[in-house]
């Protein structure tokens, strides 16, 4: 079993402790014996302990950085949602396919942003902008949030501040199991709960640092239990040899062990397995013992609206996945919602 991410190393902006969130998280990690130093940025870590590329990658996978995002300008983000909510960025998580693996760059390590009013502040002025109309904010697009939100509880603080608003909604995905705190919070059925779930052998080989597959399908059903409306997202959905069979007993299970209520207002997200040529550099040398496979003939080119191409399945592969996992959906949840394939 995954235990709940205690960073080995924490550092902080001098200007969060103005923010009650960065002294209590400071008091937390003293009581807790954890090294504390200081940083100008969150943006400007350096000088992480290791002696080559890969352990500092490793070192910064398990450091936290604490600070306070100036820039309140939201990303869009599609298909899930209108806006990315910023709480937190990077993961503990060692998911050799991530995107942030890119995204990151040379900071990997995870930031946590102490200002949370200033950030729901500023999702206001974005609700008011589209009101009536609902808007939905995506908390998971640059972290996986519930992974830090045991210790930070900014997560907590979103669900019960989107449970009062008129016109917010919000959404993340975790593959983290630790739920518990926020089990009570007053979500008011405004925030949409996703797990990301995959074939066994996928979590086995491609998603270590994560709760394994049982872990997250309880966790799911305490999360349904405790009345969120729930989503899973089947990413990245990856072609190996026996990946029919492999996906068909993870809805198997899924079906198996849900109880009736957590199927009710259930959606699912279909993300096929994607990578760019910069990110391939990067995991083939964050993870060079990785069975991930990323055989450019193997794949079609596909150009990205900011003009960087991809790398995704040949179409008559999309289609066998569509229809496959499409098939299963409709055997094991007819009530459910399959938002989008992707």
């Amino acid at each position: 079993m995954v235990k709940p991410f205690i960073p080995e190393l924490v550092y902080m902006e001098p200007r969060a402790l103005e923010y009650p969130l960065g002294q209590n998280l400071k008091e937390k990690f003293d009581d807790m014996g954890i090294e504390i130093r200081q940083t100008t940025s969150h943006n400007q870590v350096r000088n992480l302990p290791g002696e080559n590329d890969f352990q500092k990658y490793r070192t910064a996978k398990s450091t936290l950085v604490v600070g306070v995002r100036k820039t309140l300008k939201f990303d869009t983000s599609k298909p899930s949602a209108e806006y990315a909510i910023p709480l937190a960025t990077g993961c503990m998580g060692h998911c050799h396919y991530c995107y942030l693996q890119t995204t990151m760059g040379s900071k990997p390590y995870i930031r946590t942003y102490v200002n949370v009013e200033e950030i729901f502040d500023a999702a206001e002025k974005y609700m008011q902008g589209r009101a009536p109309e609902e808007t939905r904010f995506e908390a998971s697009c640059t972290s996986d949030i519930v992974g830090v939100d045991h210790l930070t509880h900014s997560l907590k603080q979103a669900i019960e501040y989107f449970g009062e608003s008129e016109n917010g909604r919000l959404r993340f995905v975790t593959k983290f199991a630790h739920v518990d705190h926020l089990l009570d919070a007053k979500h008011n059925g405004r925030t949409r709960f996703r797990f990301s779930m995959n074939a066994d052998y996928v979590i086995k080989y491609l998603e270590p640092g994560t709760s394994r597959l049982n872990e997250r399908i309880e966790a799911a059903a305490k999360v349904a239990k405790a009345g969120y409306p729930l989503g899973f997202i089947i990413a990245p959905i990856y072609l190996y040899e026996d990946w029919k069979e492999g996906y068909r007993i993870l809805f198997e299970k899924l079906h198996d062990r849900l109880p009736d209520y957590a199927t009710k207002d259930l959606t699912f997200e279909l993300i096929q397995h994607r990578f760019t040529k910069p990110a391939k550099r990067v995991i083939q040398k964050n993870y060079p013992m990785s069975k991930l496979e990323m055989d450019e003939e193997k794949r079609k080119y596909k150009w990205g609206k900011y003009g960087i191409g991809k790398y995704v399945y040949q179409n008559d592969e999309q289609e066998d996945m569509k229809r496959t996992l499409g098939g299963y959906i409709d055997q094991y949840f007819p009530e459910a919602t399959l938002e989008y394939f992707t």
